[in-house]
């Protein structure tokens, strides 16, 4: 067995193990669950291909040091079962040759896989800034180019092939002027009608942030999809003009990273990273020719803007007519006020964990079709905060969806489960109630004060008795509160539900500052709490409240009235963390609600954002 094949299955032994060891139902959200994709160290962009043999090719950027060391390099892996074992690694380039990165993948009528990626053909070895300083990285920068394979990634075309790309001023406009261009590209390319559409994200300058200004662009070629012989093929560079997708007006000088789908009437959608605290979008009704004016991402056409670091925002198309999008659900003015090279230790590239996931839907516009997006789900975490998760790509199988994604040191896949996405697609349409896990269901006729018997919470951790230091054992467990609210005042410190005993155990859910509601969790050693976004109170209406304490990812979420609290204009985070060392929720027997309390559901485990909305829609009866 090969090194890598036993690295792969050394890794899922270890997960079996020691999750059989422990005897804690296996979290799929967790990234260490996924299967790992083999790599020589660092690892990026595990992009993936459904061969026309039945397999996956996957393409990865790699190397034995970091992102951006010298040496790195692309190469691809087979794998005919899912991704549970990969072949041996198959490079597109020497490993001691110039570096070669962030390769993207496109599978055409024929068969033919074709690999495009940047590469140092010059072999620069720094490369100048903006302010006269260098870096010492040259992985975006060069010739882009290609190479393919007609064996469905055993081997790789001999010749690498230079994709001409038009100049922009952008690239004029650099400290090299023009003579040295900086770019790449994470986007996946796709077939849009008779031609091949592909982002390409170049860089004006080099500085703050790495990339100090950007913007889009995108090659399409008809020849691509029929020619056989690659001296032949032809491309376009759009859009039109000299300037390609920027900001919205008053925006950064970062927008890069652009990701397309296609809707039914042939128009474009992309969206892209800035560093403004929101991802950007604009559509296009020519095949990328031209573009609508750069906008933010919205929920709605006009409607809430969709929260973001400076980091992936990912779209995809769907078989069954839906879509697709990843993003990390944090950011705004607290994200934009950053600028690029961050303040005081933070940095907009910061927080990329957990991962969440939102669906799409066409919607009919005067301008044509548009999208709008479901509130979202979490799709995956870590269990350290500060790990990065990033640069997804999605399969679709026979009805299964699996995503990859990478911690820049190791890649891995992950089957997404079907409840998370069936939620995301139905959450337009659902009116049921969960049943299960619920613990109680309490109506209330009479509005007065009044106490309801608690039933027994789960335990968030344990003493491990099968480790020598008895140590922690994290049984990932959590706990939804349900609430039917009709307040007549939104003033704080209304105590709403309350199960907290003299030494400190217990829950209290109240009103508190700026018309908003929050938890507070205690078990005699430690507090933890959150509050929900300012204004997500109103007094005299009713009101819906799911409090979500999430004992995978640590996380207390608030969804009000069928919305996720994402922090709004307020603070960077809509959702709070809290200490994985808390042991257990339970109080009093006993919890005593106030007479805003309507109704009173509690479940034994999380709700997802999709049943709370759908709880919503049902209704308090």
């Amino acid at each position: 067995m090969n090194a890598f094949l036993q690295r792969s299955a050394a890794t899922c032994f270890a997960l079996a193990l020691a999750n059989s060891a422990a005897a804690v139902p296996l979290d799929p959200r967790l990234i260490t669950t996924g299967l790992e994709i083999p790599s020589r160290g660092y690892a990026d962009q595990p992009y993936v291909v459904q061969t026309d043999d039945g397999g996956w090719l996957c393409v990865m950027t790699t190397g034995s040091g970091k992102e951006g060391d010298p040496g790195q390099t692309v190469m691809s892996l087979r794998s005919t079962d899912q991704g549970r074992t990969w072949s041996e690694p198959v490079p597109l380039e020497p490993e001691d040759g110039p570096e070669a990165s962030y390769a993207v993948l496109l599978k055409v009528p024929s068969g033919r896989v074709y690999a495009f990626y940047n590469h140092n053909t010059d072999n620069v070895r720094e490369v100048r800034r903006e302010d006269g300083g260098v870096f010492p990285r040259v992985d975006s920068l060069g010739h882009y180019v290609f190479r393919f394979t007609d064996d469905h990634g055993r081997s790789w075309s001999p010749e690498r092939h230079e994709v001409p790309v038009r100049e922009f001023a952008c690239d004029r406009d650099n400290v090299y002027g023009g003579s040295l261009r900086f770019f790449w590209n994470v986007g996946r390319p796709l077939i849009h009608g008779d031609e091949m559409i592909l982002p390409l994200h170049k860089v004006g300058a080099m500085g703050d942030g790495f990339f100090a200004a950007s913007e889009g662009a995108f090659l399409a070629s008809r020849s691509l999809l029929v020619e056989r012989d690659p001296g032949r093929i032809t491309f376009e560079t759009r859009p039109d003009g000299d300037v390609g997708l920027r900001t919205p007006a008053g925006g950064g000088r970062v927008a890069e990273e652009q990701s397309i789908v296609t809707l039914s009437d042939g128009s474009l959608v992309c969206v892209y990273r800035t560093i403004d605290g929101w991802p950007a979008t604009a559509t296009s009704r020519d095949a990328g020719r031209t573009w609508s004016p750069a906008g933010y991402l919205t929920r709605t056409p006009g409607g809430r803007r969709i929260k973001q670091p400076r980091a992936a925002t990912f779209a995809w198309n769907c078989s069954n007519g839906m879509f697709l999008c990843w993003f990390h659900n944090h950011g705004g003015r607290c994200i934009g006020d950053l600028g690029a090279a961050g303040k005081r230790g933070r940095s907009p590239y910061d927080d990329r964990n957990p991962a969440w996931l939102m669906a799409g839907r066409e919607v009919d516009t005067p301008a044509g079709k548009e999208l709008e997006w479901s509130e979202p789900e979490i799709l995956l975490y870590d269990d350290d905060p500060y790990v990065r998760i990033s640069y997804p790509d999605l399969v679709e199988e026979n009805g299964t969806f699996f995503i990859t994604e990478t911690q820049k040191n190791r890649g891995r896949v992950h089957e997404i489960p079907a409840e998370i996405l069936t939620g995301l697609f139905d959450q337009w349409d659902s009116r049921t109630v969960a049943k299960q896990g619920l613990l109680l269901d309490s109506p209330r006729t009479d509005p007065a004060e009044a106490a309801v018997a608690m039933p027994q919470l789960p335990a968030f951790n344990r003493r491990d008795g099968s480790r020598p230091d008895h140590g922690l054992l994290d049984l990932r467990a959590g706990f939804s509160l349900e609430m039917w609210l009709e307040l007549d005042s939104t003033a704080a410190g209304q105590a709403l539900f309350d199960t907290r005993t003299q030494d400190g155990k217990g829950i209290l859910v109240s009103t508190v500052a700026g018309e908003a509601i929050g938890i507070t969790l205690g078990d005699g050693r430690q507090l933890a709490g959150w509050e929900s976004d300012p204004g997500t109170l109103a007094a005299g209406r009713p009101q819906h409240v799911v409090i979500n304490i999430d004992g995978g990812p640590k996380l207390i979420t608030f969804v009000i009235d069928g919305q996720l609290c994402d922090g709004g204009d307020d603070r960077q985070f809509g959702w709070g963390r809290y200490s994985p060392s808390l042991r257990t929720p339970d109080g009093a027997a006993s919890a005593t609600l106030s007479a805003g309390v309507r109704r009173l559901r509690i479940y034994d485990r999380p709700l997802l954002t999709s049943e709370a909305v759908s709880h919503e829609r049902a209704g308090p009866h």
